[in-house]
Formats: C-alpha cells, sequence, structure tokens
C-alpha cells in the first residue's frame, strides 16, 4: 500500500496546499504526516531503495517534494536545507567547465555572490542581461542555461517567461527560474514553458521566519539529474525542519492573498508619498513590467521596493517604524523592512550595485499579513520628515 493521499488533477491551489503529498499513517489515519526521526532504515526494503537523509528520499522529504511538485505542475521536486543549496546544486548540475551561462542582472545578492565568486573561479563564462531580446544577443553555442527572477530581488523587475521559454526550447538551452517572490499561488511557470523552478521556502512557502529551506521543481529527468549530484554536495533538509515546512504549506494559499492585497495598499500609499521618489511594484500600472506581470501572474505579491527623495533619511525612517521590523530575510507573516545595499547586496562591489540599480535609498519591503490600516500608519508616521511638500512623486 502506498501511504500517499492522492491528488486527481482539477484540484484548486488552497486544496493541494492541504492535501498534496500527505504521508497517511496507516496505523492511526492521523490527519498530519508523522515525523520520521530515523536516519536508518531496512534494507532490503520492498522498494529495493537505500533511504537514508542525505539522499533526499525520507518520508517527510518525499512529502514536500509531491507537495511542491504538484502545486509547480512540475513532475518532479527536490528539498533542500536552503534556497543557496538549491541553486548552487541545480546549476552545478547543469553546468561544466567552458559552458556559458546567462544571468538576469538583478538577482537576489546571495545568488550574484555564487556567480560571481564561484562559478566564474570554476570555468564557467557569465553573461548578463535585463530582458529576453538581451538574452537573445547574449547566446553562443557554448550557452546551457539562462537563469531569471520574476519578480526579481529587489527591484521587482517581470521577465516575459513564455518569450523566455520559447528562446530556451529554439536554441536547446535550459531556462531556470526564482520563483520565491511570486510562489506558485501567483505564478507557475512551468506551463508556460519553463524547465526549471526554484524556491528559497525559507520565505513564503513555510511563511513564519523559523525554517531554513529551499526547493527546485521541474521534469523527472532534471530532478534527477540534480538529486544524482546533491547526494554528493549533502545540503539535506531534516524531519524536523520538513514538518514545520508542510505545516506552512497547507495556508499558503491563505496567506499570499492577504500578502497581495496589503502589498497592492501599502505600494499605492508610498507612490503618493511627497517623500518617496520611487516605488517597484509589479501591481502598480506605471511599472515598467506590468503588462507582463499582468499576464503571467494571479496576483503581484507581497514585496516592494521603494527609494527616498532624501537618502540621509533612511536610517531615520527605519528607527522610527513600530510595527514594521527593520531586519533580514523576507515572506513571513510579519512585516520586514531592509535597505539592500547595507544587507542582501552589501558583499556586492558599488559597481555591481550600481549594474543591478541598488542605490543607497532603496528599501525593501516585505509586507506581512498584519491589518492594512495599522501597516499605513505606521509608515505615514515614520515618513512625516523633512521633505519638499512640492515635491513630484514618480509613480
Amino acid at each position: 500500500m502506498n501511504p500517499i493521499t492522492p491528488e486527481p488533477p482539477g484540484h484548486g491551489l488552497s486544496t493541494l496546499c492541504i492535501h498534496a503529498g500527505t504521508h497517511v499513517d496507516q496505523a492511526t489515519g492521523g490527519a498530519c504526516s508523522p515525523i520520521f526521526t530515523s536516519t536508518a532504515y531496512a534494507f532490503p526494503n520492498p522498494a529495493n531503495e537505500t533511504i537514508y537523509p542525505r539522499h533526499f528520499n525520507t518520508p517527510n522529504q518525499q512529502v514536500i517534494n509531491r507537495k511542491l511538485a504538484a502545486l509547480e505542475k512540475g513532475e518532479a521536486a527536490l528539498v533542500f536545507g536552503s534556497g543557496m543549496a538549491a541553486v548552487s546544486t541545480l546549476l552545478l548540475a547543469h553546468l561544466n567547465p567552458g559552458e556559458h551561462a546567462i544571468f538576469q542582472n538583478d538577482l537576489y545578492g546571495g545568488s550574484m555572490q555564487l556567480i560571481t565568486r564561484e562559478l566564474q573561479r570554476l570555468g564557467i563564462q557569465v553573461s548578463w542581461g535585463a530582458n529576453v531580446d538581451q538574452f537573445a544577443a547574449a547566446l553562443r553555442p557554448e550557452t546551457r542555461l539562462i537563469y531569471v527572477e520574476a519578480p526579481s530581488n529587489p527591484l521587482l523587475h517581470c521577465v516575459d517567461l513564455a518569450e523566455l521559454a520559447t528562446l530556451g526550447k529554439r536554441h536547446g538551452v535550459m531556462t531556470v527560474i526564482d520563483n520565491t517572490f511570486a510562489t506558485p499561488i501567483n505564478q507557475n511557470p512551468i506551463p508556460l514553458g519553463i524547465d526549471a523552478v526554484l524556491h528559497s521556502a525559507t520565505k513564503y512557502l513555510n511563511g513564519h521566519s523559523d525554517v531554513n529551506a529551499g526547493v527546485v521543481v521541474s521534469s523527472a529527468e532534471v530532478v534527477g539529474r540534480i538529486t544524482a549530484n546533491a547526494v554528493h554536495f549533502g545540503g539535506t533538509l531534516d524531519a524536523h525542519a520538513c514538518s514545520q515546512l508542510e505545516r506552512g504549506l497547507k495556508t499558503l494559499a491563505l496567506r499570499v492573498q492577504r500578502h497581495n492585497e496589503n502589498a497592492e495598499t501599502l505600494a499605492r500609499f508610498l507612490a503618493a508619498h511627497p517623500a518617496v521618489s520611487r516605488v517597484n511594484y509589479p501591481g502598480l500600472p506605471g511599472h515598467p513590467d506590468h503588462a507582463i506581470a499582468a499576464r503571467q501572474m494571479r496576483g503581484y505579491g507581497g514585496m516592494l521596493s521603494f527609494e527616498l527623495r532624501q537618502p540621509d533619511q533612511v536610517d531615520r525612517l527605519l528607527n522610527r517604524l513600530r510595527i514594521v521590523m527593520p531586519a533580514l530575510s523576507l515572506g513571513g507573516v510579519e512585516s520586514l523592512i531592509c535597505v539592500p545595499g547595507r544587507s542582501t547586496h552589501r558583499t556586492m562591489t558599488p559597481a555591481e550595485r550600481q549594474r543591478a540599480g541598488i542605490s543607497d535609498s532603496l528599501l525593501r519591503v516585505s509586507v506581512g499579513i498584519e491589518d492594512a490600516t495599522d501597516l499605513l500608519g505606521d509608515f505615514a508616521e515614520a515618513l512625516a520628515m523633512e521633505s519638499p511638500s512640492s515635491a513630484t512623486t514618480t509613480k
């Protein structure tokens, strides 16, 4: 008997969040997957499988794999101990010295560091671009992979995923997206033709700021190749963390709906404020990629960034916030704010930050699920600083 909750086709995302992949305890019929703490499993066994945490195939790991594959509409998935473990293992499984990869030029700082410090050290050639046209222009005979974030961290740029998938298939190049900001609730890249989807599950998938994890979703063939490398690299996730992640995933659809609503409300408030010069949120009609986001997203997400007219007021704003917490990370139920130039992208050189569009006055907000009126009040008080009342706001 296979102790797995079936996932018949046609179930909605909320239903999949709760039921997909659950390991049913045949002895008790409990509603939740048991936690399997063993690091030793019988062999031989009926499946003739070597079950071991470092092999990414223990029951609690498989629960997450099945649930995320169902949510992202992929054939298979693999859960990791961090988002960067997922990113690095996928890249190293598909890129060899002398080969070439193209990356979006405004990625998460940790990904940028991996690319510029590690991949290039290993002899992997790297190019950068902002959109599909630039990716096409950067293609070479030795190009093997194109990697994007949409929306990107922290400028919320959106690449046309259907066009990117078409480009990749035309040239036999693998296409990969970090879908962390969007979540599978707001965006499913695989049905649009993208080959592989990554998440830092630390963020929205878990959603409670208490688990570090990552995941890759793709075809069974791609995930099998990644697994073969992952077994050697060892970036596994333990059973207790898998159980916490499974619990977080059950409320993902509900949480993301509230994140979407609050972020759009806050983005519109900030765009109209005289102390703010620019707001980056794909749900705003003035966002340069709004039309792309509207085509491929069901919601615009809980992340936004903005710039102050007076950069020297950044610290004052951070000190005056009472509900929104100045902190790293994102995607939890609480609202967080950070300065990317000092945190997520601080290890980049000033030239690298300038190329990526990361200014000293840029603030990134992970909008939580608090009452929207309280969030607006917190920002209204914190932004009550010296700024020309006649300033024209960029929306």
